[in-house]
């Protein structure tokens, strides 16, 4: 069995609230005593040591769009980035996250493909059409925690509140990416200047947070724990800390590209940030920071979205909205600890336990999860050789960037 001893590295444990600097030996992922077996021995100077991180919504595009990514090339991907539990909304093509008996199969899959713990969003209601909730005890039979309509819209509040009152009887979490379609309608990018500028349809920020207050009434109503994904708005952080202060059941996430990208990116239909929700403005920007500083949201995702390249050469309307993450979430990461939001280990615990904890699972988290080695100073050139994702569909392509995952340990 392989030891590593890293030395003299800044550990830091958001289990046991350390942050000191140690040398350490881990096998097989877990830490452990010394030990006179070692087989390597890394240098930690400068280096940060933390656990193998949760990402609360990421597509992996299997099955069916293997042509943007797979779960081999996303898992792994992931898993080298630092990344062993990934949760995926139910809008695969086609749908079978309304099938309990085909869920099992894709996380045994995802494991054995990728490495990673798949963690599968069941479908709300049956093929995500609106209409008729799915089988929910099947899916929970299955291995899913949680159900979602990702981004497909319902016939009507009826169906929303019967799916909630099925969820809450079964103890299953909903998620909502929140967004009213009857505002939203075509749009693609943040009302604001820069879309007027370009003549490009919007998707105000009231499309958002009128969803969120209709939702969390229903929430109210009904009792069901609920999870508000990808927020992106300064005013959704308002409703979220409002229904918190009532004591209602809701935790939220957002995306990390939305705590430091802005619509102006999208100047001159710069088609590579064309992602839903869009990119915000920089109020927003520095709102959705104070919401994750203050704890209001509870956690940072990845919102992962590998695209091949033929899917950002339309007009910028008619590309497919995403951007690949996985591989720039820790320099992310790294850069709100060097701008001073975060120390270090408040950063680590809020994309390692917090979502852990919002998805009820950290006691197996603790069990499964590695470590992770980061050199936090690191300078690096954002490429397409470089990303190991199978979409290369960012923003930041071409952009020198600090801070990345040296080496993950892991089971």
């Amino acid at each position: 069995m392989t030891v590593v001893k890293i030395e003299n590295v800044r550990v830091l444990d958001p289990i046991h609230q350390t942050d000191a600097v140690q040398t350490v030996y881990i096998e097989n992922g877990k830490l452990v005593a010394e030990t006179a077996n070692v087989t390597e021995t890394i240098d930690g100077q400068g280096k940060w040591l933390m656990p193998t991180m949760v990402d609360l919504c990421a597509r992996l595009r299997e099955p069916g769009q293997q042509q943007h990514g797979t779960l081999k090339s996303e898992g792994r991907a992931a898993r080298e980035n630092g990344i062993l539990h990934v949760f995926t909304p139910p809008d695969s093509k086609p749908i079978v996250q309304d099938n309990g008996a085909l869920i099992h199969g894709l996380m045994e899959k995802a494991m054995l493909d990728g490495g990673i713990y798949l963690e599968v969003i069941g479908a709300q209601t049956q093929g995500l059409q609106g209409k008729q909730p799915a089988n929910m005890a099947g899916l929970k039979k299955g291995g899913c925690t949680a159900v979602s309509n990702a981004s497909a819209p319902f016939a009507d509040d009826d169906v929303v509140l019967r799916t909630l009152e099925y969820a809450a009887g079964l103890g299953m979490t909903v998620v909502f990416y929140a967004e009213e379609p009857q505002i939203a309608k075509d749009g693609c990018v943040h009302e604001g200047f820069v879309a007027s500028r370009q003549g490009l349809p919007t998707i105000p920020a009231i499309a958002e947070t009128i969803a969120i207050a209709k939702y969390l009434l229903m929430i109210e109503a009904t009792g069901v724990r609920a999870h508000f994904g990808l927020l992106s708005t300064g005013a959704s952080v308002d409703l979220i800390k409002i229904a918190k202060d009532k004591g209602l059941p809701v935790t939220c996430d957002v995306a990390m590209h939305q705590l430091h990208l802005t619509d102006q990116l999208i100047d001159g239909f710069n088609s590579l940030a064309h992602v839903r929700p869009p990119l915000r403005a920089e109020s927003d920007k520095e709102l959705l920071r104070q919401g994750v500083k203050s704890g209001v949201i509870d956690a940072i995702c990845t919102h992962h979205e590998p695209l091949s390249s033929s899917a950002k050469l339309a007009p910028f309307a008619e590309t497919q909205p995403g951007i690949t993450a996985f591989d720039t979430y820790v320099a992310f990461g790294v850069q709100l600890v060097r701008e001073g939001l975060f120390s270090p280990l408040e950063w680590v615990e809020k994309v390692t336990i917090a979502p852990a904890t919002v998805a009820n699972m950290l006691e197996r988290w603790t069990a499964e999860a590695g470590w992770v080695l980061v050199d936090p100073e690191l300078d690096w050139i954002v490429n397409k050789d470089n990303i190991l994702s199978q979409g290369k569909n960012t923003p930041l392509i071409n952009q020198v960037v600090k801070g990345k995952v040296l080496k993950t340990f892991a089971a």
